[in-house]
This record gives C-alpha cells, structure tokens and sequence, in this order.
C-alpha cells in the first residue's frame, strides 16, 4: 500500500466551483490559514487571476496582501497559483513581458507552486510558460493533462504530453485534470498506468470533481494505478461542482489500505469551520451528486448549463434544449476539440446557441473568431477547414487581426505612471480603474472573522440603519457588546 498526500482546493476551486468564487473575503481566509497550514497538506490550490479579479471587484480586497499575509500564516504549505500562461485576470492575451512580471510579483508576495494549464496542450507554449515560472523563481513547477473525452483525446495521446512533460526540465510534477469529472474508474485503470509509465519517478497527482458522483470511486484506486496524491475540498466546500470532500476521502484511501499522514484533529476544524462559514453566510454547501450519463457528452459544467437554460427561456426557446446540447458536440468537433474548461465551454455553447437560433456560423462571437486566430493557443487538431474560412471570412476577423499587440511593461509604466507599485501596476492594466480605485479607497481588508458571530454584526448593522435606536446592548455566551448612538441625527453612532 502507498503513503498518499493531499492538496487542498476549498479556497481557490471549491470557492469557484460551489461560490462563484465570491464566497471567500480575505478574513475568511486568514482565519482559516492557521488551521489548514496545522494539517499537513501538500499544497493548497491557492489562487488564481481570475480569483484575484473577484477579489478586488466583489470585495474591494487587495489579492497582493493576501498573498503575503497567508504565506506569514503558512510558512511551510506550499501556495498554488494556477493559470494558462497567455493572460492575467482579464480575457485579453498579456505582453509576454507582462506574464513574466506576473511571476515575479507572485514569488515576491509567497507564491511557490504554479501549475501550467494550457487545454489544448500546445507543448511549446507549456514549456515556455514553465521557463518564465522557474527564472521568477517558481519553486514547484506542475504540467497539467487536462481529460476530456473525444475521438483524439485517447491514452496514446495523454501518455505522449506526459512524456514531453517528464523531459521538460522546468517541470517538476504532472497532475491529471479532470474539471468535468467524467474520469470513469474503468477508464482510469487504464490512462492513469499509460501516464505513469511515461513520468517515471516523476510524481503524479489527480484532480477530479465531483460533479456527476464519480471521482470519490476513482479516488478510492487512484493510488493503486500510480497516484501520489490526490485532490480534495474541506467541508462544505467539496462534494458537488467542486470535489471529493476530504474526510470521506481519507477515510475510503485508509479503508483501502493507504496512509495518509495528516493532523486529523486539525483538519476537522478546518472543516467545521468551512461548514460554519457556509451557513453564516447562506452559502451553498456541496453535496454527493447522482450519476448524469448525459454529461458525458455534453460536458458543459454546471454553472454554464444553468446559464443557458435560463437564456434559452429568456428568448423563448426553452424547448430546444436537447437541440441546442447536440450541436455542442458537433460545434466542438469542428473547432479542434478544445477541452471543455474556462474559457471554452463559454465559447463553444454561445456558437452553438448563435447555430441554433439561425444559420449555422453566420454569427460568431468575438471570442470565438479570437480562438481561431490562435490567441489562446494551438488547438488539439486542426479547425474544419470550411468552418475556418468561415470564421475568418469575416469583416470583424480583420478588425481583431489587426489589434495592436498587448503593451509591454515599459509602455504600461508609460501609461500608468512609475510611482505606484508593480502590483498595483499589473492589477490598472487589467481591470477597470474605477474598481482598483475602489479597492485602494476602502483601505486594508480585516483580517479576523468568527462565522458564529456573523448574525449578531448582521443584527447591529441593521439596527444601526434605524435612527429610533439610541442604545443596543447585546449578549452572547460571553460576548456583551454595547452600542450608543451619539446626538445629532442618525447619520452618527
């Protein structure tokens, strides 16, 4: 039997996956930290830009004092930042000069475990990417095999990236990413060997959510088949969208014989904080989910799914669902196969909609005409060659051919000035000001947060909204907390 590890997710995937990657304000986390650092995770899927922009958009929460104020909660864990190379929080493609920055910046504030997406698998790109991360002093390197089920995406095709991975010298480790959670078990046995067989000694992780039931089963053989460590959200924040939540993992890969060398106690708090914190603030808790063989074809994740559904009824065509599902599949076909993980499945279920709704490609959205012309990579196989022309045949293909190219770090200190700080720097040149105004203006984030608390600041806030109220005193267990509002009107207190 193996000793397996565990990465935890709840504060960059899980928040994404079951909050809208909204849930989660820079108390919560720092609250958390010391808990989850006491555990003995591998890692923890930290971040992303796309987090970081709901941050400093939802929150007005500065991502770059977060970093360094987890990293001096969390001296030992290592911080995974997570992202394709191509672009940082907004969906523009980043000045290669601008990415290295990012990189930078991101050791600087205590990032050091980056893992290199790129969905259509384009090497030269991967290893690129990899390049810049290990010259910004990137400690842990990781190349994702993101899964997917087409007619190209066999275990050949996983073992071959795997070993261009294995001879990559900036990469360090090698994770399956399964964002669908449609790896089957059986299919498992048989890619999970074909990888391994390629990597050699180098350490393989699988990422799989839960969102039709099955990677809890995969999970529990995963070691078995040459996984070293496995993927798991805390609480309310595993299960559903997100995925497998981690006590029942441990307990199913100790049942199978496994070690795993973790604080237990320690990770039950980190749990039954989570927990707290989901029903303090009327958050969604994940839950086991039923088996949905259709996701096996359409593979469009649940947040998209719920999305389209609700803009087909907006337009009056709710009964073209089933319509609107296969020409996904067909649509996907023709455009290479592309992964169906953010940013394509929002590209590839608007095509589809446009095909539904009138004639097929006379209408493509930007980003699609975007893909085509090459600006998030290399697709898997080539675009159907009448499908391209069509796409590029166009009026607005030449308007985004001719796009200046993205601003270098010299032209966007031209723009911005050489006064504020690189990370204020990076975060005006992808965001609109008024939001990174917002955010300066709002000062500091808090860093305590207590969930149990959370009704009676709920209760003072709005008794402090009603003038009639001069004096409030509450008590809870041993909190006592009394509030007089001063004369002059209700605008004091």
């Amino acid at each position: 039997m193996a000793d397996v590890g565990l990465v935890d997710v709840s504060l960059r995937d899980g928040n994404q996956s079951l909050w809208g990657a909204a849930g989660l304000r820079s108390a919560h986390v720092l609250a958390v930290a010391p808990l989850l650092e006491r555990v003995g995770f591998r890692a923890l899927d930290y971040s992303s830009s796309t987090a970081m922009g709901m941050l400093v958009r939802t929150h007005r929460e500065d991502p770059w004092a977060l970093f360094r104020r987890t990293r001096a909660l969390m001296p030992r864990t290592k911080l995974q930042f997570i992202g394709t190379g191509f672009r940082f929080i907004s969906w523009q493609n980043s000045h290669p000069d601008t990415m290295a920055l990012v990189y930078d910046r991101l050791v600087a504030n205590g990032i050091d475990r980056v893992v290199v997406l790129d969905p259509m698998h384009d090497m030269d790109a991967a290893r690129a990417t990899a390049r810049r991360l290990k010259k910004a002093g990137v400690d842990e390197v990781v190349g994702a095999l993101t899964f997917t089920i087409s007619a190209v995406h066999d275990d050949a095709f996983y073992a071959d990236i795997a070993r261009q991975m294995r001879a990559c010298p900036d990469m360090d480790r090698v994770y399956v990413k399964d964002p669908a959670g449609i790896l089957t078990a059986e299919r498992a046995r048989t890619l999970l060997p074909a990888v391994k067989a390629q990597l050699g000694d180098t350490a393989l992780e699988l990422h799989s959510h839960a969102t039709i039931g099955l990677s809890p089963l995969t999970y529990a053989i995963a070691a078995e088949l040459g996984v070293e460590v496995v993927q798991t959200g805390c609480g309310a924040l595993g299960n559903g969208s997100s995925l497998p939540e981690v006590r029942r993992t441990v307990a199913n890969l100790r049942e199978m014989g496994h070690r795993i060398d973790i604080d237990d106690r320690a990770l039950g708090l980190a749990c039954d904080f989570v927990d707290r914190l989901a029903a303090a603030g009327e958050l969604p808790a994940g839950r086991p989910q039923d088996f949905d063989a259709a996701f096996l074809h359409h593979q469009i994740a649940g947040g998209v799914l719920s999305t389209t559904r609700r803009q087909l009824r907006e337009i009056g065509m709710a009964d073209r669902l089933d319509s609107l599902i296969s020409e996904v599949g067909r649509v996907r076909a023709e455009l290479g196969h592309p992964i169906m993980v953010t940013p394509f499945p929002q590209m590839v279920v608007s095509q589809a909609l446009f095909n539904v709704m009138g004639e097929r490609w006379a209408t493509v959205p930007d980003q699609v005409i975007r893909y085509a012309l090459g600006s998030f990579g290399r697709p898997t196989t080539p675009i159907a060659p009448d499908v391209l022309d069509r796409i590029l045949d166009r009026p607005r293909a030449r308007e985004l051919r001719a796009e200046p190219p993205a601003p270098s770090p010299e032209e966007l200190r031209r723009q911005f000035g050489t006064r504020i700080s690189d990370e204020e720097l990076l975060l005006r040149a992808h965001m609109p000001a008024d939001q990174v105004d917002a955010m300066l203006a709002a000062g500091p984030a808090p860093q305590h947060h207590q969930p149990a608390l959370t009704p009676v600041f709920d209760l003072v806030r709005a008794l402090g909204e009603r003038s009639s109220v001069h004096d409030l005193a509450i008590t809870k267990g041993d909190l006592r907390l009394s509030v007089h509002r001063r004369g002059g009107g209700a605008g004091d207190g």
